[in-house]
């Protein structure tokens, strides 16, 4: 299984556009807790309008996201709290549903995870690919 990872950080939404059709994505896992953005386009209502019109299908996987907890690690660059706090939240009952659905996605057509964060070593879907993913080829978009 090959699965793709894109954080739009920095990126307009034509970057971010063409990173996905150029690496052939045919739809985005939004792994967000909260799928809202300070950046215009990149919440959730019109950015899956975006996507919708070149072609691309949006999934929005909420258990999948960090906790606020978590958040605050990471934004504090705690990163060993955040990795704590996650492993926490891919425990409980919802997000081991969506992780097995966050699978199935990917293998069913090119999927990528998406959060806002540009560099992946430093965002929780690292963290998710890693634990329920770990045989799959990633690929690190970049806008």
């Amino acid at each position: 299984m090959r699965i793709f990872t894109i954080g739009y950080e920095g990126a307009t939404m034509g970057e971010f556009l063409s990173a996905l059709q150029n690496a052939k994505v045919e739809r985005i896992i939004d792994v967000r807790a909260v799928p809202n953005s300070r950046r215009p386009g990149f919440s959730k209502t019109p950015l899956k309008n975006a996507l919708a019109e070149v072609g691309i299908d949006y999934v929005h996987l909420r258990a999948l996201g960090t906790p606020a907890a978590g958040r605050e690690a990471a934004r504090a660059g705690r990163k060993a709290e955040l990795e704590e706090i996650y492993a926490g939240q891919l425990e409980t009952p919802q997000a081991m549903a969506e992780g097995a659905q966050m699978l199935d996605l990917a293998a069913e057509k090119p999927s990528a995870l998406l959060c806002y964060e540009r560099d992946p070593a430093c965002c929780h879907r690292t963290l998710l690919w890693q634990a329920l993913a770990e045989d799959a080829e990633i690929i690190d978009l970049y806008a």
